[in-house]
């Protein structure tokens, strides 16, 4: 039997690739994992797409009940779904070594990222450099700074993501207040995305002490050296 790991995109119950929608038509047990992100759908959106009963793995569940998951695996097809990329998070690919450990077959099934998605601000991916994550509670945390401070020596883009918490979305505006705490020149130029991935994703360039966006899931990025087709791009978002 299989554990089929399946990413399911950014935006609802409609992203997912047909491989992957067979993947889950096949399964007895169907897990979705919900504290990396948020879809633009519920649940119950996705159970009446797929036509499966859906069970929400937050990360206590994930970082506890794997072994319970490998052990359905031995007997049963499992599907656990990954909001975007299935191997993005550390707690995704703990699940994909211990399966492999337990010797039980572990398909990966891709789908778009965050780290893909922000090609629509048209800055060259190849461009970005260290990603880092801001966390909701970062009273005396420095290290997301220090990242974005050691791409921008080396003139890289850097994408921050924002922190989730069950229901609590950090905001890009919380996140670039942060930034400014630590240092960013309130002045400077960044990008502020929400919904990427999504029909109508909204993205905003602005300076780094008045931008703000509604929309979310929500993302920062500071632009490093910028080529001139960079530049035309982001003239689309001012």
């Amino acid at each position: 039997m299989t554990i089929y790991m399946i990413g399911i995109g950014l935006s609802d119950e409609k992203d997912i690739t047909v491989k992957g929608l067979e993947a889950v038509n096949g399964s007895k047990a169907i897990y979705l994992e919900n504290y990396t992100s948020i879809l633009q759908c519920t649940k119950e959106d996705l159970e009446t797409y797929y036509g499966k009963k859906i069970t929400l793995a937050n990360r206590e569940f994930t970082e506890t009940q794997t072994q319970k998951i490998i052990k359905e695996a031995k007997e049963n097809n499992v599907a656990f779904l990954v909001i975007g990329a299935p191997l993005a998070a550390t707690t995704h690919i703990d699940i994909y070594l211990q399966a492999k450990k337990a010797k039980v077959e572990v398909e990966v099934i891709e789908n778009a990222s965050v780290l893909t998605a922000i090609g629509i601000t048209g800055l060259f991916l190849y461009k970005f450099g260290r990603v880092t994550t801001i966390p909701l509670e970062n009273e005396n945390i420095t290290s997301p700074y220090e990242v974005l401070k050691q791409n921008k020596k080396q003139e890289l883009h850097t994408l921050l993501l924002l922190d989730i918490k069950t229901d609590t979305l950090m905001t890009a505006r919380e996140g670039l207040d942060y930034l400014i705490k630590q240092g960013l020149n309130p002045e400077e130029q960044v990008i502020v995305c929400g919904g990427l991935g999504t029909k109508k994703p909204e993205i905003k360039v602005g300076k780094a002490k008045e931008v703000a966006i509604e929309k979310k899931p929500q993302s920062i990025i500071i632009p490093g050296k910028l080529h001139f087709t960079e530049e035309e791009a982001l003239e689309l978002y001012r």
